[in-house]
């Protein structure tokens, strides 16, 4: 064997070395929590929960700090609130008023087409994998309640292997730690009608998904919802005739005592 093939061997060996190294000490380096809580049909939030290891910044510098402060400015210009509980964990609350907020303020929070290159600044395309997500909500209303049905499709084919500088470090699998939740009063419904279609884990009106790096995921889900505007109506409807009934039940009828009064005059 002669130099030459001695130390492409050699390189081959260091950069195994490297991703098996870097497999371990990156190991559940980003806990990403997406999630979406409703109470009824017109009021809700959005939830976004970070955590980053410390030893991640170890490999990523900068770009790390300047990716969550992307994720606070974008916030903010969706209206939502930011807690910074430390400089690598940041929990973001967007809240909604109906489906079709919900739907536009996720689609423009989440699309990197229109985000990463508007707001991260001084950070390079290969840094940030390019992601595409879609969430898609269909309502029905029944009068005093609302049908929904709710696909996430989002493809993390670009996230299959970590890098840096070029060099690939470990599979994101083992770094990435990514669930997309979904939250609501009476639970919901899973439907599972596609290959990349996932099972979720029920915590009690709880569902939550947990994304694969590496491929497509597909999310869908069906739930009721209280619909105030519906249960207001009744409201109104059973309190005038509650009226109607005390009036004409308890109280002497205007017409008769009328003619009453005019009969002994």
């Amino acid at each position: 064997m002669n130099l030459s093939a001695l130390a492409k061997s050699f390189a081959r060996l260091r950069f195994v070395c490297l991703v098996l190294f870097a497999s371990l000490l990156l190991s559940g380096c980003v806990q990403y929590e997406a999630g979406v809580n409703f109470e009824n049909s017109n009021r809700g939030e959005l939830v976004q929960h970070i955590k980053l290891a410390e030893r991640l910044t170890t490999f990523s510098g900068d770009s790390v700090y300047e990716w969550l402060n992307s994720i606070e400015r974008r916030a903010r210009k969706q209206e939502g609130k930011v807690r910074r509980l430390s400089q690598e964990e940041i929990i973001v609350t967007i809240p909604f008023s109906n489906g079709k907020e919900l739907q536009t303020k996720f689609n423009e929070f989440f699309n990197p087409n229109i985000n990463q290159k508007a707001e991260v600044k001084g950070t390079s395309d290969s840094e940030l994998p390019k992601i595409e997500s879609n969430l898609l909500l269909f309502q029905n209303n029944f009068l005093l309640l609302v049908r929904n049905r709710l696909i996430y499709d989002v493809d993390l084919r670009s996230l299959s292997l970590i890098a840096s500088n070029g060099n690939v470090l470990a599979n994101a699998g083992s770094i990435l730690d990514l669930e997309f939740s979904l939250k609501t009063p009476w639970g919901a419904k899973s439907i599972q009608q596609t290959e990349s279609a996932i099972a979720p884990e029920k915590n009690q009106n709880k569902l939550v998904w947990k994304l694969t790096p590496g491929q497509l995921n597909h999310i869908e889900a069906v739930f009721w919802l209280p619909s105030p505007l519906g249960i207001g109506t009744l409201l109104i409807i059973l309190f005038v005739c509650g009226g109607l009934y005390l009036r004409y039940s308890f109280m002497p009828d205007p017409s008769i005592q009328f003619a009453t009064k005019t009969a002994s005059e």
